[in-house]
């Protein structure tokens, strides 16, 4: 019963933690910032072409290191930056006009004389609340008797129990603010730094550019690679079974004058390659769009999922309406890999999978209780689904520590295409 608040306090106190570190960060920040527009400044005079590069280095360190911990703190993603030109080959003067020349360099600066106004000032709220809070609370309970006069905290006159009891609670109170706030601050600094810490439009679209025709050209292989299996199983399955059953037929129909017990055995036969060849379609046709996801949406489809696997899968869908056909489809083959996944390799016994689509964003999320410590690059089966989802324009994250538990969250940005007609 206990769990759940002990968990929001326990994230509240980190989150105070990292508010001082961000804090002692933005100073740090502020001092590399100066010692950059010092190098330049000192460029007239020589001293500052060798100064710079060393400078820029260290100030792309810690934009870095801003960028990596507003993912991990807050799932803020921002995406960097081109490198700093750094070919050693240059003297210094050339690398200093190379840095000079890049746009993420000035972005980096801007950052640096902006972070300690408004990321310093933002963390330190929440910090100044817990310690004035501790300060009334813990502080004020023993000094109110030494001080004769003059002995206010905040606007409570501390100079009797009764007062100073008011000053505790009220203490009590900052430090709950202070608490509280501090993960929604660190949520707001990793929002307010993102304009200046991110790359420029102009690389963003390069990007995609790049990303989009990578992701195009491994849907061409993809196509071309399924194309081939489906042709592959037509021909050694269904293919090879009906040319069988054609044979078997022409057989019977010989004997069926001059020996009819013989020919009824062929025809016995011929029935059972039906059922085969029939069989074979269907797997195939599984393979390619489960029935059940085109009758009743991915929600029920993923159900089917977790009855047929032989872990204990309790599947929660948040899904309003139907989404778009080729989207189901990636979201499904990709669940089903995870949750395979977590079968023969994890060592879990119970599964959660949760689907929602919130602000145009479909979200699977498939957590296993397993032993944790799964890396896609020892494997083919995450890069697939990586790559499937890349064709959306989606994304494929993987937490798993050693010991677990395991959660995988893919994402694609999609859109409703018809209103709810799968079950709950």
């Amino acid at each position: 019963m206990f769990d759940k608040p002990r968990a929001v306090a326990s994230r509240a106190c980190v989150a105070v933690g990292r508010c001082q570190l961000a804090s002692l960060h933005a100073l740090a920040v502020s001092a590399v910032g100066s010692l950059v527009v010092l190098a330049l400044l000192l460029m007239p005079v020589g001293v500052g072409f060798r100064l710079l590069p060393p400078a820029a280095r260290a100030l792309r360190v810690l934009s870095d290191r801003s960028r990596s911990r507003a993912d991990r703190w807050t799932g803020v993603r921002i995406g960097p930056p081109e490198p700093l030109p750094a070919d050693r080959a240059l003297n210094a003067r050339k690398r200093s006009g190379a840095i000079i020349a890049d746009e993420g360099f000035w972005r980096d600066l801007a950052w640096a004389w902006l972070e300690p106004v408004t990321g310093g000032l933002l963390v330190a709220v929440p910090l100044a609340l817990v310690e004035y809070g501790v300060f009334g609370a813990l502080v004020q309970p023993f000094v109110w008797r030494l001080i004769n006069d003059g002995n206010w905290y905040a606007f409570v006159p501390v100079h009797s129990t009764a007062t100073m009891c008011a000053a505790l609670l009220l203490g009590l109170a900052f430090m709950a603010a202070g608490l509280l706030a501090a993960p929604a601050t660190l949520r707001l600094h990793a929002r307010v730094s993102r304009p200046l810490l991110s790359a420029s439009r102009s690389v963003q679209l390069a990007r995609r550019v790049e990303r989009l025709a990578g992701t195009r050209a491994r849907a061409l292989d993809t196509q071309a690679a399924e194309l081939r299996r489906i042709e592959r199983n037509l021909h050694d399955g269904a293919q090879a079974r009906l040319v069988a059953l054609g044979m078997t037929l022409d057989r019977a129909t010989r004997l069926m004058e001059t020996d009819p017990a013989a020919a009824r055995e062929l025809l016995l036969d011929v029935r059972r390659t039906s059922e085969g060849a029939l069989q074979d379609l269907r797997n195939l046709v599984h393979g390619i769009h489960p029935p059940v996801l085109a009758d009743r949406g991915l929600g029920d489809a993923v159900r089917s999922l977790a009855l047929d696997s032989f872990l204990d899968v309790h599947v929660e869908t948040r899904l309003p309406g139907r989404l778009p056909a080729p989207v189901e489809s990636a979201a499904y083959f990709a669940v089903s890999e995870a949750l395979t996944n977590a079968a023969k390799h994890s060592g879990a016994r119970e599964v959660g999978i949760v689907l929602t689509h919130e602000n145009g964003l479909l979200r699977a999320t498939v957590t296993d209780d397993g032993h944790g410590g799964a890396d896609p690059s020892r494997g083919t089966g995450l890069a697939g689904v990586r790559q499937r989802l890349d064709t959306f324009d989606g994304t494929l994250d993987l937490h798993s520590p050693q010991g677990g538990p395991t959660t995988v969250t893919m994402e694609i940005p999609c859109a409703l295409s018809s209103p709810k007609t799968c079950s709950s």
